[in-house]
């Protein structure tokens, strides 16, 4: 038949893809736990979070904008810095001199220029690539850099992975779903094959396979809208220097 709906697999064709805004939602969860445990362990608490994003930061973007209380934002798109006047540990000491703790979210392919690729070929049980562990990495530089400070910082560290995939489909996700299963039935029965369905521009449409995986996967444009509102929120420095005010493209340049 050739009818495709991939889930995460969110090519830069479409909107977005069904499962997004319920990761979104479930990662609300693990950043209250991480803001709680921080203000508990004040002065100088500070939660870490790691999220789903091997190639995108797009959850971790969008679950900082949503919470609206997280200190610094890591993804795979945007440069590590780690030293330096501009660097994240030095934001982090400014923000837990200020308010006393913080909140940091890594998306889970962040750091990978940092820390360096894996073994050669090395993949895990689902023969995706495996990355540098950035999550427990950054609760360790964290902790070195207080201590070098004079000062004991207390991180507690959350890797909500599958909780977040496990989640059941939110109401947003479960009318999308409704909507492109539709849509395929109908393409199926005029007699179209080798498409998936997928929303762009807010219009549910039919897509070519390959044209889908071929723009796969959607990643962050550092210079466009929805990282500059990340760094307006947590008040980061700005590691990739450019206009501020153009929109995520879902085309390539």
């Amino acid at each position: 038949l050739g009818l495709w709906g991939g889930a995460w697999v969110a090519g830069r064709l479409i909107d977005y893809s069904f499962g997004f805004r319920s990761a979104v939602s479930a990662a609300q969860v693990a950043l209250a736990s991480a803001a709680v445990e921080a203000k508990g362990n004040m002065p100088n608490g500070v939660g870490v979070v790691k999220l789903m994003g091997r190639s995108s930061g797009y959850i971790a973007s969008y679950a900082t904008i949503a919470n609206g209380s997280v200190d610094l934002c890591l993804v795979p798109e945007v440069p590590v810095e780690l030293e330096g006047p501009r660097s994240c540990l030095k934001h982090l000491e400014h923000v837990v001199e200020q308010k006393g703790h913080a909140v940091v979210v890594v998306a889970e392919g962040a750091g990978e220029e940092m820390l360096g690729s894996t073994t050669e070929g090395a993949v895990d049980a689902g023969g995706n690539k495996k990355l540098p562990e950035i999550g427990p990495y950054m609760v360790k530089r964290i902790v070195e850099h207080f201590r070098a400070l004079g000062k004991e910082a207390t991180v507690k560290y959350i890797d909500p992975s599958y909780t977040i995939r496990s989640v059941p489909a939110n109401s947003d996700d479960a009318f999308y779903c409704h909507t492109l299963g539709s849509g395929a039935v109908h393409g199926v029965m005029a007699g179209f094959t080798g498409f998936s369905v997928g929303l762009v521009n807010n219009h549910t449409v039919m897509i070519p396979i390959p044209a889908l995986v071929s723009k796969s996967p959607r990643t962050l444009r550092p210079e466009g809208r929805t990282w500059d509102r990340v760094v307006r929120i947590t008040g980061q420095p700005r590691y990739v220097p450019g206009p501020t005010l153009t929109e995520d493209k879902r085309v390539p340049e």
